[in-house]
């Protein structure tokens, strides 16, 4: 069901996927205070993305326990990354969060009382569209080659394709009203994320 829905929204998950942002950084011509804001902003996501992640191992079936507290451990290691990041570039993490990131931080804490079915695509469509993205673009200059190793590398590609078949799983045995839902879920990530790589390149 989830690739059915990539390619019947296809237009709406390329935009996700495919963004000047991520461009420039394989041809290493982003401006750095663009790279910045996106940086820790995405920092400020990935700390509510990890409480979504807990949300779901209290929910999930037991079967699904290893592959979702394996990303937990991965999570963990990446917010101490992005604080070596930040430091490398002498950036402070004192900052509030821009609209967008506030928005799908907002988007990911609504979901914390939706059917399992629609937690579990959400969640695999943020680690989907990211690993998607930071490969699309081929191989990428330094310093930006760094982080799509990072979200592109075959081992995070083997996570997503064990959340997808979780997701799968779960949708195979739900109503058609979780299903539209769980739909919409995948169709909001996909705007969300096309927001997130224009948010670096202006204030908001």
């Amino acid at each position: 069901m989830l690739n059915d829905w990539i390619n019947k929204h296809h237009d709406v998950w390329e935009r996700a996927v495919v963004h000047p942002f991520l461009d420039q950084c394989a041809d290493a011509s982003i401006e750095a205070d663009a790279f910045n804001r996106w940086l820790i902003q995405d920092r400020l996501f990935v700390l509510d993305f990890t409480r979504f992640a807990g949300r779901l191992v209290q929910t999930c079936p037991v079967a699904h326990l290893d592959t979702l507290l394996g990303g937990m451990v991965a999570l963990k290691d990446e917010l101490l990354w992005f604080v070596a990041k930040a430091q490398e570039r002498d950036l402070s993490m004192d900052v509030e969060p821009l609209k967008t990131c506030s928005d799908y931080r907002a988007f990911m804490r609504g979901l914390y009382d939706a059917p399992y079915a629609v937690q579990s695509v959400a969640f695999w469509a943020i680690e989907r569209a990211y690993n998607e993205a930071w490969q699309r673009p081929g191989p990428m200059k330094p310093p930006y080659d760094e982080f799509a190793d990072r979200w592109g590398n075959p081992g995070f590609s083997a996570y997503v394709e064990q959340l997808a078949a979780q997701a799968d799983e779960v949708l195979a045995g739900a109503d058609a009203d979780i299903c539209r839902a769980a739909e919409q879920a995948f169709l909001d990530v996909a705007g969300l994320e096309e927001r997130f790589w224009q948010m670096a390149f202006a204030s908001e």
